[in-house]
């Protein structure tokens, strides 16, 4: 069941939080020795608040609920997919896997070790001088 909904804290794992610290002063700098009139930098900051405040507003009042709820549809699938395909796909090829497993052993260890052994046999009578 889905928790309530905080509606103080929107972000409580920081998913965005490079976004919240985005202020006027982020976007907009006037360097030493290349300044504006005082009030045409504060009417500049007032309508870049206002404007990206206001848009924003519009935006997810316009398009939010509409993508939020293609959002949920793309989650619903990727839980479909996963839950009903591709976890027990997983299982299909862990069970084949280890039945490959078992018979690329048993074949190392009925062809390849005797071979070895005997190679073995062989230079072990050989000494350094």
């Amino acid at each position: 069941m889905a928790s309530e909904i905080d509606t103080s804290n929107r972000d409580p794992n920081n998913l965005n939080a490079h976004l919240g610290t985005l202020l006027f002063d982020d976007v907009i700098g006037e360097p030493d020795g290349t300044h504006s009139i005082i009030c045409v930098w504060k009417l500049s900051h007032c309508c870049f608040e206002f404007w990206k405040g206001l848009c924003y507003k519009l935006m997810t009042f316009c398009c939010g609920c509409c993508i939020a709820a293609e959002w949920g549809c793309e989650f619903a699938y990727i839980a479909f997919w996963h839950i009903w395909y591709i976890t027990p796909l997983f299982k299909v090829l862990e069970i084949n896997c280890s039945v490959c497993q078992r018979l690329y052993s048993m074949c190392i260890n009925c062809c390849m070790t005797p071979v070895c052994e005997a190679f073995g046999g062989v230079f072990h009578h050989f000494k350094r001088i």
